[in-house]
């Protein structure tokens, strides 16, 4: 998602890379960024690049001899979409050594790489090492800007390694100290899972693990050298990552969950300490940032873009098909509650986590549940990722997770006691049930459904039938 001022490269400190760099990446990005889970235009084919900024950490021939650090944002054009920007971080080196082979775009030809070999810099140790020592350092290197919270400490010697786990994202993990989250595919604008992260950090909240230090690409109109301000570009900056506590010992909701169901064991205890959790961070946020009241309008509007998702999906997906009547009258309902026709009464909208699920849970060695990856469902745009929403949205997001891990269940309906455990702990926090809010709670669990039945059509038809159920579930609650 590109915006107009990146359009123009700055100059580069030191030797100027822009001549000849893109002409020589542009083979070696076509048949690299396909292969990459973060790409988000699988299966269209690459029409061209735009090269959006270009900065040197680390020149080749330097201070680390050979070896090279170049900071890229690229914006890739595909026919039928607006350009997407990723964020690329390339290791050169004249000779790869064998662990870094897999992570190869190739040898360049032109250009002022000519003769090196690029790769995936954050799986180089020695590359992943230099970005945490210029995270500890705060000010500028070209359009980056990178901050550092006072109190950050950083202890010597923190090993860097790669999280296997699967995201949309490149996670590099310090030692047992910290996390660095590289987003790939960035928009201009603060991502919130720094703004939120950070937010219930200052306000001294448990239950999330503080930011400590971020970097972030200023507009290009702010090109004022380091030491002159922040300059007065338009727009906001770009976050390209952020580096937070890591939290070693947890374990994750999903894991816990489906040891559980495997176990035919009894997790109500835990979810309702996650529900409890989640209206604990619900709360600060409340207390830290803007809550409104939605108006009729408001509500209306968001019936009818939920209508327009089943709508697509049913277009796109058949088996949604023979649903679709029923379910609309989930969304018609939502539209009354706007319009004064329905029971709920007043409905307010807060900073909320966004793509809850129980993935995005840890319990940490001491029992205490946290919440991680407050970026929202990368897929939608960042304006509507930082939008206000009902905090029942982020428990309809949990109540479908918690049907996910019943359907690895051969022991009997697995999630209703442990959905309704999860409620009762958000209750006892937040002092309202979201079970007494059920065009609400129906509204946002049927979209989420929808959304699925979209994703597991495309990316894993055999998981299909879970979103399918739910869809045939609610349907059936009409009315």
């Amino acid at each position: 998602m590109s915006d107009s001022s990146w359009t123009r490269v700055p100059p580069v400190a030191g030797r100027d890379l822009v001549p000849g760099l893109l002409r020589s990446l542009d083979p070696l990005l076509r048949g690299w960024l396909p292969r990459q889970r973060w790409f988000a235009g699988k299966g269209l084919p690459i029409g061209g690049f735009r090269l959006a900024a270009a900065t040197e950490l680390v020149p080749p021939g330097g201070r680390l001899g050979p070896l090279g650090l170049l900071h890229l944002l690229v914006d890739v054009e595909q026919p039928g979409r607006p350009p997407d920007c990723y964020q690329l971080l390339l290791g050169a080196h004249p000779l790869l050594p064998s662990a870094l082979v897999r992570a190869a775009l190739g040898p360049a030809v032109g250009g002022p790489y000519d003769g090196l070999t690029l790769y995936d810099a954050p799986h180089d140790p020695r590359l992943a090492a230099l970005l945490l020592e210029r995270l500890r350092l705060p000010g500028r290197s070209g359009r980056l800007r990178f901050t550092t919270e006072p109190s950050a400490e950083f202890p010597p010697g923190l090993t860097p390694r790669v999280s296997t786990a699967e995201q949309s994202n490149t996670s590099v993990v310090y030692g047992d100290a910290y996390i660095l989250k590289l987003f790939r595919r960035v928009s201009p604008g603060t991502n919130p899972d720094l703004e939120l992260s950070l937010a219930l950090a200052r306000a001294g909240s448990r239950r999330v693990a503080e930011p400590v230090a971020w970097f972030e690409a200023l507009p290009a109109e702010d090109t004022s050298a380091p030491g002159d301000g922040d300059g007065g570009g338009d727009g906001e900056p770009t976050t390209l990552g952020v580096l937070q506590r890591f939290l070693p010992g947890s374990a994750d909701g999903w894991a816990l969950a489906l040891a559980s169901v495997a176990e035919d064991g009894d997790f109500r205890a835990e979810a309702a300490a996650l529900g409890a959790a989640t209206a604990e961070v619900h709360r600060a946020l409340a207390e830290a940032l803007p809550v409104r009241r939605l108006d009729g309008a408001a509500l209306e509007r968001a019936a009818a873009a939920m209508t327009r998702r089943l709508e697509d999906t049913a277009a796109e997906v058949p088996a949604v098909r023979p649903y679709a009547a029923a379910l609309r009258s989930a969304f018609d309902d939502l539209a009354k509650l706007g319009a004064g026709g329905g029971p709920g009464g007043a409905v307010t909208a807060q900073r909320v986590h966004g793509d809850l699920h129980l993935g995005q849970a840890l319990r940490g060695p001491d029992g205490a549940w946290m919440l991680i990856d407050f970026e929202g469902e990368p897929a939608r745009p960042l304006a509507e990722r930082r939008r206000p929403a009902p905090p029942v949205q982020d428990v309809a997001g949990m109540l479908r997770s918690f049907d996910y891990a019943a359907h690895h269940s051969a022991n009997g309906p697995w999630a209703p006691p442990h959905r309704d455990a999860f409620c009762s702990g958000y209750a006892a926090v937040a002092g309202t049930d979201p079970r007494e809010q059920p065009v609400l709670i129906r509204a946002f669990e049927t979209d989420k459904a929808i959304y699925e039945a979209r994703y597991e059509a495309r990316h894993r038809p055999a998981w299909l039938p879970i979103p399918l159920s739910a869809l045939a579930r609610l349907a059936t609650s009409a009315g």
